[in-house]
């Protein structure tokens, strides 16, 4: 059956296609919305006067208008361009914000953060989203969801990243309609009494009681902190060698609350409502109840985007098995994602939607040809079989965006799969039935014992396959061109082994060599670059030298482990690091860099190109530019920030270019 006989399957694509357009091209709403309004009686009439002949006229308006509606619905979602966003208010300098929390982030060493939407600005009414960061100190207060406060603070934009390659977590915000934050002491906040009450705060709220009731109980703490996230996506309890086991292992889904933990649950209350079939319009109310449980475990989970996404999926799927029609499963999973996209548009940038989307496709697309290939007799080889193939498809489906976001591929993942996959619908069932009991105050303690020993079993057999660290592929470059060539050379090899013609052949031949050609000329590119950078380190110094794929670390102190040398070395395909002493002159082709450190020791020589300036050295900078006349001057993370700010305002009155890490963050020398 070809993909794209299904109108939902081309109107979702057209819908992808006019979301990612409006998100680079940041137009105003009312374009894409005139557009539309405009091509409506076009659209009837073509549909009205189109023969079968000719040029496919109201296919093509009906393209245009899904990919319009594409844009115009991610237009309004980031809402910078709406009248009432704070953006096109003054609300630079410090502000009066009423804001209202809308989701708990997981706290940093240094501050509790909260996602929160602005009410008003300044008292006249606003709205958007926000960053709140709440430093750690004896006065800080939790704040929940639906809590509303006035603040009166400064809201900053929020910096790119400072290294290169480093997480950016500009982007990643950008990708939530979230452009500044907040950075407030508790004194400059005023928590309002009595606010209002939304679904998420009580679906929160409700969640925060279960996991109260939990910690209650005689939970070991790392059995404790996988239930949280098993059940109620509530991963911030859980130890950096818990979730680093289940990442190796290939089994971190597990931890996160989404489709495959749904998609159990739907089959769960399939089979446990069965008997409702043997009333009158029995079938229609185990439908409403499913769709209501499944619901009631969404509420249960807080609510979050995964198990939003996953309960909307699956309540398609639970109507398609209502209707009991052959209705084929990209259907439902493309009709499923044009409603969330349609709602929520946003989701499609985010790396939890693409792999949930990318396992349930491969699963729906591979997981049949699996099964044809071959079908055992014996009833435990095809159980085994049937599993081994889901884990097989979901993988494939999610390789390229696995290796694109991590850079590391866990060989022993179908291991992991088949060891705790057949008895996790167990472990939910036990899961759901621990919370109900413990939500009434009648949870016995040989239930608390067996699931904590259950709890405790699985996680012994996630850390077993995540030990064996020679089969788990680390620190794999991979960039977006070779993203999309690796899906193309996916969906070639299981075509051609579907049907090996020589159309199919061509078709796979031709996705490696894109993918040969690809490597040949990174690797060319390689060789011929060389570069000199200056990154941001905090009380360090480094420079990174690289020749073609050799990277000299010069440093202050070692760093060769640290997070922006081993992102660099990746992306930079790196095969061989050298660590070395600073230096304290370097020659860059014909231009002169001459670092001052803490001794203040002026250069022998007049004339420098670059003055680096580091460890804070107490220096005239005035009469140092005087005396040496350098072009450019640079401060890295290793200085006092008060020295920084001195030294910028020096810069500024003699007219030399300033360059400091911790504002502008990485340099690339000239």
């Amino acid at each position: 059956m070809r993909f794209f006989d299904f109108v939902s399957i081309r109107l979702t694509l057209c819908l992808v296609v006019g979301i990612i357009l409006g998100f680079y091209l940041e137009i105003k709403p009312r374009i894409p919305f005139y557009l539309m309004l405009g091509l409506l009686p076009i659209l009837y009439w073509t549909n009205k006067k189109q023969t079968r002949k000719g040029f496919a006229f109201f296919e093509f308006i009906a393209i245009t208008q899904t990919i319009l509606l594409g844009v115009f619905v991610i237009t309004l979602s980031q809402s910078k361009n709406l009248e009432h966003h704070y953006s096109q208010a003054d609300f630079k300098g410090r502000k009066t914000w009423e804001i209202k929390i809308r989701e708990v982030l997981k706290p940093s060493a240094y501050s509790q953060r909260y996602i929160v939407h602005v009410l008003s600005l300044e008292k006249r009414k606003s709205n958007g989203k926000l960053v709140l960061s709440i430093p750690n100190d004896s006065t800080s207060i939790k704040l929940k969801v639906d809590d509303e406060l006035f603040v009166f603070a400064n809201a900053q934009v929020i910096k790119p990243p400072l290294n290169p390659y480093q997480f950016d977590y500009k982007d990643f915000l950008k990708k939530q309609g979230i452009y500044h934050q907040i950075q407030a002491q508790s004194e400059q906040l005023l928590i309002a009494k009595q606010p209002a009450k939304t679904i998420f705060g009580i679906a929160s709220n409700l969640r925060e009681h279960i996991i109260l009731k939990l910690k209650g109980k005689n939970f070991g703490k790392d059995e404790l902190s996988v239930i949280q996230a098993l059940l109620l996506g509530q991963r911030d309890d859980i130890s950096e060698n818990t979730y680093n086991s289940y990442r190796d292992a290939g089994a971190i889904h597990i931890l996160a609350v989404s489709g495959l933990h749904v998609g159990i649950l739907l089959l769960f209350f399939q089979f446990l409502l069965t008997p409702l079939e043997k009333l009158p319009k029995g079938k229609t109310l185990k439908l409403i109840l499913i769709i209501l449980l499944l619901w009631g475990y969404a509420v249960l989970a807080g609510l979050s985007p995964s198990i939003v996404r996953a309960v909307t999926m699956f309540t398609f799927v639970a109507y398609a098995m209502y209707l009991n029609r052959p209705t084929n499963s990209f259907n439902i999973v493309a009709l499923s994602m044009f409603f969330i996209l349609l709602l929520k548009p946003l989701f499609l940038f985010q790396v939890g939607f693409q792999m949930s989307y990318a396992a349930v496709l491969a699963i729906v697309w591979i997981y049949p040809k699996l099964q044809r290939f071959w079908f055992p007799d014996n009833f435990i080889v095809r159980k085994t079989w049937q599993l081994l193939s889901v884990s097989i498809a979901a993988q494939l489906g999610v390789l390229p965006i696995s290796l694109y976001y991590f850079h590391q591929f866990p060989a022993l993942f179908f291991i992991s799969n088949l060891l705790i996959i057949p008895f996790l619908g167990i472990i939910l069932g036990m899961g759901v039935l621990v919370i109900v009991l413990s939500m009434v105050s009648i949870l016995p303690d040989f239930l608390i014992a067996a699931f904590d020993n259950c709890i405790k079993l699985m996680n012994a057999v996630i850390s077993w396959v995540a030990k064996q660290e020679s089969f788990v592929i680390r620190d794999i470059p991979f960039d977006s061109i070779e993203l999309v060539s690796g899906y193309f050379l996916i969906i070639s090899i299981v075509v051609f082994l579907s049907k090996p013609i020589l159309k199919n052949t061509l078709v796979f031949l031709t996705s490696i060599i894109v993918l040969q050609t690809w490597a040949i000329y990174r690797q060319a590119q390689l060789r011929q670059k060389e570069s000199v950078i200056l990154t941001h380190q905090h009380r360090n110094t480094s420079l990174l030298y690289q020749n073609g794929d050799t990277l000299l670390l010069y440093t202050t102190d070692s760093i060769r482990n640290t997070r922006a040398v081993k992102d660099f070395t990746i992306s930079e395909r790196i095969s061989y690091v050298s660590n070395n002493p600073l230096n304290q002159s370097f020659f860059l082709n014909r231009k002169k860099l001459y670092i001052m450190d803490s001794l203040g020791i002026y250069p022998p020589t007049k004339h420098i190109d670059f003055l680096l300036l580091i460890q804070s050295p107490k220096i005239n900078l005035e009469r140092l530019i005087d005396s040496i006349q350098p072009k450019v001057i640079l401060a890295d993370g290793s200085n006092y920030k008060s020295y920084i700010l001195k030294w910028k305002q020096t810069c500024n009155n003699k007219e030399i270019p300033f360059h400091s890490t911790s504002e502008k963050g990485f340099y690339v020398f000239d």
